[in-house]
């Protein structure tokens, strides 16, 4: 049985024309979030080398393989304790997710992070950064975060920057490198999706799945060392 063409539309020299057309509008529509985070994040990528000195560091969990950071969330952390050791960062803000009672991505990045270096005293744990977006909504109202410095893999600190810009604080990015394999790809991937979502969070900032009350551990932190 033969489907009939809607007439105007693939039927014709002009209804082909329209579907490609389309085809193309949608694509480029998808592609704007992408342009977007990196048009916001274009002047702000550092390396650890030439990355400004703040007060905090932000690194956002990247998953756990038996209790301990994956290879990319340990390469993270690994710029974070470069940044302390360097005194371009106090305190390193480890914002992740612990939803059950065995996953823990705060305290598992916190571990890591003093057994390369960085002091307890020095490290502060978010325990409901659920999303990137979350994330960069509780370091500004949660623990009143206002200007940091934000580690993750290249692949998603631009994303990362264009949301805690549109959460109000004022950030870097450090991309850290990695080998391109099969999760490299993946995550790139995933980014243009993902940045869908982002321009949503930008424009209708909802609320974090979990706000809670404000946390004193970074003003408490940074104010140890005038003391």
């Amino acid at each position: 049985m033969k489907l009939k063409l809607m007439p105007g539309w693939t039927g014709t020299v002009a209804g082909r024309r329209r579907a490609v057309q389309a085809v193309a509008a949608a694509f480029v529509l998808a592609l704007l979030p992408s342009a977007w985070t990196h048009a916001v994040a274009a002047d702000r990528l550092r390396s650890t080398a030439d990355a400004p000195a703040t007060e905090v560091a932000m690194v956002f969990g990247a998953g756990l393989w038996n209790g301990r950071p994956t290879p990319y969330l340990a390469r993270r952390l690994d710029a974070a304790a470069e940044l302390y050791r360097t005194g371009k960062a106090k305190v390193v803000l480890v914002t992740g997710d612990n939803s059950r009672t065995e996953y823990d991505e705060p305290d598992a990045m916190r571990t890591y992070l003093t057994a390369h270096g960085v002091p307890g005293d020095r490290i502060v744990s978010d325990y409901a950064g659920f999303d990137t977006w979350d994330s960069c909504v509780r370091a500004k109202e949660i623990f009143g975060v206002k200007r940091a410095v934000l580690i993750s893999q290249g692949f998603h600190i631009r994303r990362a920057v264009a949301l805690c810009d549109a959460a109000g604080v004022e950030v870097y990015g450090v991309g850290v490198d990695d080998e391109h394999d099969s999760t490299w790809y993946y995550g790139g991937t995933r980014e243009v999706f993902a940045a869908g979502k982002a321009a949503l969070d930008a424009a209708f900032k909802p609320e974090p799945r979990f706000m809670g009350p404000k946390e004193p551990g970074v003003s408490r932190a940074l104010g140890a060392l005038t003391n």
